[in-house]
């Protein structure tokens, strides 16, 4: 029997996501991406979970496409059926989640897998890890949502010019461009992920996932459109169990314990 292309383990209320396929540096197959995708479904379904964790086996996060997958990139037929079928759900799905979503990139994240740790909403990088924009090398263009969250991360020309150069940035210089969040010493990297993942499964998890809907809106809304989805949404919030029990903390004077209710 072979072994499972994606791991999942549980820890309270995080879930944790591994592309394993380390001989590969977790290059995505046809049949990982469809794994994966069913694994996002079973998280969004799960009413425990209040943050993903996603990550790679062995030494890389993600190589991106994996090139030997037959029939996946023939041609630009079998090219487009990839992204549509398999990619394109993947993003989404990730986007989409209620609660937050932190891609622990422990290595090498090229091309599309790339892109996967751009969909997350907090990156983390170990500084020994490295951001390959490689699709100009081969001839595509950035795809999984890249072309989407580098100009909206980077601005226009950082974005372009990244993509159109094919250039490899190690994690402290992304970092340092706001690519991601932080990058870390390796030897940091496993506990520095956990601290932050444990943070977000304590926190108030209903507000996190409107505050996360606010932000991808906000991005194509006029400030008129954006002032009214505030409101709609802060309501939404001040409704909620963990904004009573916030309120009584604070004028309780003690630290709240939300329960993403």
């Amino acid at each position: 029997m072979s072994e499972a292309e994606i791991l999942i383990a549980k820890d309270g209320a995080i879930r944790r996501l591994t592309l394993n396929r380390p001989q590969r540096l977790n290059a995505l197959t046809r049949s990982l991406l469809g794994a994966l995708s069913d694994a996002l479904a079973d998280i969004a379904a799960d009413d425990e979970a209040r943050v993903l964790v996603l990550t790679g086996a062995g030494r890389g996060f993600c190589a991106g496409q994996d090139l030997a997958d037959k029939g996946a990139v023939e041609d630009g037929r079998a090219v487009r059926d990839t992204v549509e079928r398999y990619y394109n759900p993947v993003v989404r799905q990730i986007r989409s989640l209620d609660m937050p979503v932190i891609a622990a990139v422990n290595g090498i994240a090229a091309g599309a897998g790339m892109s996967l740790a751009l969909a997350a909403d907090i990156a983390v990088a170990s500084e020994s890890a490295a951001f390959d924009l490689a699709f100009a090398r081969i001839g595509l263009i950035p795809d999984a949502g890249g072309t989407y969250q580098l100009q909206r991360i980077l601005g226009p020309a950082r974005a372009l010019g990244l993509s159109l150069l094919g250039e490899k940035l190690g994690a402290r210089e992304a970092a340092d461009l706001g690519l991601i969040w932080r990058a870390v010493p390796d030897v940091e990297f496993g506990k520095t992920v956990d601290t932050l993942a444990a943070k977000l499964a304590a926190a108030p998890t209903k507000a996190l996932a409107l505050m996360k809907k606010a932000f991808h809106a906000g991005g194509h809304h006029s400030l008129e459109q954006q002032l009214a989805l505030e409101a709609e949404l802060q309501s939404l919030a001040a409704d909620t169990e963990d904004f009573q029990e916030g309120l009584a903390a604070f004028l309780g004077k003690r630290a709240p314990v939300f329960k993403g209710m």
